[in-house]
């Protein structure tokens, strides 16, 4: 799948997770939470994992955690490509 432009999805809510998604030439993704010493590596892995299932080859994505469950991440980051990866409507 290939992100096409810029797209959000998610608050800044407690429990949730903020995801922003741009165009890139290479998977990179920035991580902001507070619980991110004790589970950082657990969701940047769920974050690859689910940009590797959508079939995403490019794509710079900042998270910005607020002790989201790995349900609300992999929710958020799939409306978020999906956002991403579709042209604008202009009707």
């Amino acid at each position: 799948m290939q992100i096409i432009r810029q797209a959000m999805a998610g608050t800044l809510e407690s429990s949730d997770v903020l995801v922003e998604i741009s165009p890139a030439d290479r998977i990179c993704i920035e991580l902001e939470s507070p619980v991110k010493a004790q589970f950082g590596d657990s969701i940047l892995a769920t974050a690859k994992e689910v940009l590797e299932a959508q079939g995403v080859q490019g794509a710079q994505v900042r998270l910005q955690d607020q002790g989201a469950l790995d349900c609300t991440l992999r929710a958020r980051l799939e409306t978020c490509i999906a956002r991403a990866s579709q042209e604008e409507d202009h009707a």
